[in-house]
């Protein structure tokens, strides 16, 4: 009898380790997969039972919480949200998350280890803390005026601080607001599907999601180049580039609609924006010194964050010359976003130390202590210091004698350039307008803010220089916001 009774426990002892051994595959193994699998509602609803963290402008939270009595117990709130969605993105029980709302989602929700109180506490118990807080970079004044001055046009703009990198406003239009997508139930797909097919497409995130040609505002990085491979010595000094000027290996010519541009200085291009002068000089650098320069700019760069994924701004690596030359005036396969065009301006305005563009300040607890603090870090030495120099001095002529003078502002130095850029099927589409520049009080060393603007539907009498009359005013608005305080 003491026989099958000791039978019988050793069985019962093998069944018990093997249903531990079980237990701790499934804990130590399959956890992961079980969490994401989706007939799991544990991990929804855990993930919603607690208020999420705000995203701050300022010491001003932009977004919030309302408990919902369901389920899912707490559902996002947005302050301004159509203001703010390209900065913020959307957090929606349905559809996930985008922009910071995605990129400091674990801040946020409260499973990064950041906010745990010991090393891998969050890891060992599988649990959260209350969601911290991430403090953006913006200025309110600069992001209302930003908005303002597009009206609903479809555009963008993005402000940098060319010393630190920090961006400063972060605007796209038609926007929308987030609010809309953050529940659940027929309200939220109908909104959804209602943003998705319109032609506006306001979910779009232009100023950094969005590529353009970027026309003659790319010509400063044209210019960048042409003086630090010493093709210019001197930016006073004629050309030798004829007005039309036909591409190389082409019957194909190219003309000028500004006047002036036979032989004319680089100078002189820059300031009433000659094709022919600009295409010419990239010829003369080559392909390989174009390509060198644009990515000292950022260009070609698909790994840029801030922490959002940016879309990679286009300068071809591999092009006959008549394209290069093209390519030179921003025109070809040559595309960029607002943020990377702003890049550009601010490179010039802070003596040609690029600073590498970020959009969150800081991270905190939900208590306010910080536990991640971002700071200023060079992204390249986009170009000499001379030839940042000399080019601030053709920038400032753009505003002061050029074609940029809807963005002088009294007491201050203003460098800029205006850009259109074709499309469509011959051209045949209003062109995008662009303006990029910087501001710098004259009683400063430092530059205050570096802008880029663009209206996709802009128009004027003459098309080369739509950017002064359509961008160049928003540009004006948002450096004067800079320079408030």
């Amino acid at each position: 009898m003491i026989r099958y009774i000791r039978r019988a426990a050793a069985l019962c002892l093998l069944l018990l380790v093997a249903l531990l051994v079980n237990a701790a595959r499934v804990q130590l193994f399959e956890a992961d997969e079980l969490d994401a699998n989706p007939a799991n509602r544990r991990t929804t609803i855990a993930r919603y039972d607690q208020p999420r963290g705000n995203i701050l402008v300022g010491e001003r939270a932009v977004t919030g919480n309302k408990e919902t009595g369901e389920q899912l117990s707490f559902e996002r709130t947005y302050l301004h949200g159509p203001l703010y969605a390209p900065v913020t993105g959307y957090a929606s029980q349905t559809y996930g998350t985008t922009l910071i709302e995605h990129a400091e989602d674990g801040i946020l929700s409260g499973t990064a280890s950041l906010l745990a109180p010991l090393p891998f506490w969050n890891e060992f118990t599988r649990g959260r803390q209350p969601g911290g807080n991430v403090v953006t970079t913006v200025k309110e004044s600069m992001q209302r005026a930003a908005y303002a001055g597009l009206s609903g046009r479809r555009g963008a703009v993005a402000a940098l601080e060319p010393s630190t990198g920090r961006i400063l406003a972060l605007v796209s239009t038609p926007s929308y607001d987030p609010e809309r997508l953050s529940g659940t139930g027929a309200a939220v797909t109908e909104a959804w599907t209602r943003l998705n097919a319109s032609k506006s497409l306001p979910m779009l995130n232009r100023a950094i999601r969005q590529t353009y040609p970027p026309g003659s505002a790319f010509k400063i990085v044209t210019a960048a180049a042409a003086l630090d491979a010493r093709v210019v010595t001197d930016p006073d000094a004629p050309t030798d580039t004829p007005s039309p000027y036909v591409l190389p290996n082409t019957r194909t010519v190219l003309p000028d609609e500004a006047r002036g541009c036979g032989k004319a200085s680089l100078a002189d291009a820059i300031r009433v924006s000659c094709n022919t002068v600009m295409a010419h000089l990239g010829v003369e650098v080559g392909l390989a010194g174009m390509v060198e320069t644009a990515g000292h700019f950022g260009f070609n760069d698909s790994g840029l964050r801030i922490p959002s994924g940016v879309a990679r701004s286009n300068f071809d690596t591999d092009m006959s010359e008549d394209q290069l030359a093209l390519s030179s005036i921003g025109q070809f396969n040559t595309t960029a976003t607002p943020l990377q065009m702003a890049m550009v301006a601010a490179a010039v305005a802070n003596g040609g130390d690029l600073r590498y563009p970020y959009l969150v300040d800081r991270v905190t607890t939900g208590g306010g202590d910080t536990v991640r603090q971002q700071g200023p870090r060079s992204y390249a030495r986009a170009m000499s210091p001379s030839t940042a120099v000399q080019l601030q001095r053709m920038m400032v002529d753009v505003v002061e004698n050029g074609t940029g003078s809807n963005a002088a502002i009294d007491g201050v130095t203003v460098g800029g350039k205006t850009g259109t850029a074709q499309h469509g099927v011959d051209n045949s589409g209003l062109p995008y307008a662009w303006f990029i520049s910087w501001a710098q009080p004259r009683d400063s060393g430092r530059p205050a803010v570096a802008v880029a603007v663009v209206v996709e539907d802009a128009a004027a009498e003459r098309a080369d220089i739509s950017g002064g009359g359509s961008a160049a005013p928003i540009a004006r608005a948002v450096m004067e916001a800079a320079l408030e305080g």
